[in-house]
């Protein structure tokens, strides 16, 4: 089957997943050509089967803003039309699946099938704008699939949107071979003499873009009640707006000396290996990726009640959800956790079992495989929509 992907290249879940789901789609002898504005940053090196088609955008006097949805769906089109794919999915309802929609009427193949993953942010934060809201509800109704990443998501889409389409949960994944447990005592010890964090201490982590959504102040505020009974060091992994308000408040906590900001990394999976909790206080989250990947990592989570993390996390058993913005309560869960050794390792298996169980990269990406199946089977019997 050949199989176009776009997605938005930069550091971001939705990113994460449109290569991961590329990349395994390629391994299972499938032809997948990214079609973005760059090379996906996860996408690290040559793979067999998959190809990148990049989207240059001229800026033309003329226009006041230069034409990427215009360019992108050109290029898509081209690419449909040269390479005859079979089906293209597009990661984000706008500009993505309105894009991949248009391009689908400028090609000579009108039967190419769409699939569109809703992510979050079209949803969650655009789907509040007024002004876009017929734009997502036309990118989701005209696609021939749409999936989203949590049950929360696709409620919300219902509600905020009001689709007539169908949308099919399919949960976020993991690459496996990369996000476990391997090593893990000896990748903590070396990172712990990296940073100078004491042997004995615990390690909280957070990562993500630091937008004022993530809430990382109240992450760092959980640390600081944490940190006065539990000899702990938080590690802070990405960058972001609000990096200087964070770097601020934990000044005026007076807890630089227990805080790491370790910038952006290429390959986390080192730093979720080397932390013993993993915090997502988030004010918005379709499903917390990151969260997943700590996880996988053995990193027990303490996340919010905000969109889907409450189904990666089962309360109690797997890890803990707070209301948002309740750092107190996170920190006392953090500190029941870190002072019982038995409950911990209790609650860190059951976590890994869960997450093998429910999140299992092998069944998710057949998942997406059997859409794929769908779409070409009724390829032959029918033409997409015209218009």
């Amino acid at each position: 089957m050949k199989i176009g992907i776009t997605c938005y290249p930069s550091v971001g879940g939705s990113g994460v997943i449109a290569t991961e789901l590329g990349i395994q789609m390629a391994q299972r002898g499938h032809e997948v050509h990214f079609i973005s504005s760059s090379v996906p940053f996860r996408l690290g090196h040559n793979y067999d089967n998959i190809y990148t088609h990049r989207t240059e955008v001229n800026d033309y006097s003329v226009f006041k803003y230069p034409p990427y949805d215009i360019t992108l769906s050109s290029k898509i089109s081209e690419v449909i039309d040269r390479y005859e794919l079979d089906v293209i999915h597009m990661h984000y309802a706008i500009p993505h699946a309105v894009c991949g929609i248009l391009a689908r009427q400028m090609s000579h193949r009108k039967n190419v099938g769409i699939v569109t993953t809703l992510h979050g942010t079209d949803i969650t934060v655009l789907g509040h704008d007024m002004s876009l809201v017929s734009a997502i509800k036309f990118g989701i109704d005209h696609s021939d699939i749409t999936t989203s990443v949590s049950n929360s998501l696709t409620q919300e889409t219902y509600d905020l949107i009001q689709p007539k389409s169908d949308i099919k949960t399919v949960y976020n994944f993991v690459d496996e071979s990369r996000f476990n447990t391997e090593n893990r005592l000896e990748i903590k010890k070396e990172l712990k003499e990296k940073l100078n964090i004491p042997e004995q201490a615990k390690v909280l982590m957070h990562t993500s873009n630091f937008r004022k959504i993530k809430n990382v102040d109240d992450i760092v505020k959980t640390f600081y009640e944490t940190s006065k009974s539990i000899d702990c060091h938080l590690v802070l992994v990405g960058d972001g707006p609000d990096m200087y308000s964070i770097r601020t408040l934990v000044s005026d906590l007076g807890i630089e000396d227990r805080v790491h900001f370790s910038g952006q990394q290429t390959d986390v999976s080192d730093y979720y290996k080397l932390s013993d909790a993993f915090l997502l206080l988030s004010a918005k989250e379709s499903f917390g990726l990151a969260m997943l990947e700590a996880m996988y990592c053995g990193a027990v989570p303490i996340g919010s009640t905000a969109g889907g993390i409450s189904e990666v996390i089962q309360h109690e058993q797997t890890g803990y959800v707070v209301e948002i913005g309740n750092y107190k309560q996170a920190a006392e869960h953090l500190i029941r956790l870190l002072n019982d050794e038995a409950l911990y390792e209790k609650m860190q298996q059951a976590m890994l079992k869960d997450v093998n169980e429910r999140f299992n990269m092998e069944k998710i990406v057949t998942e997406y495989e059997n859409l794929y199946i769908k779409l070409q089977a009724g390829a032959d019997n029918d033409e997409r929509d015209t218009f």
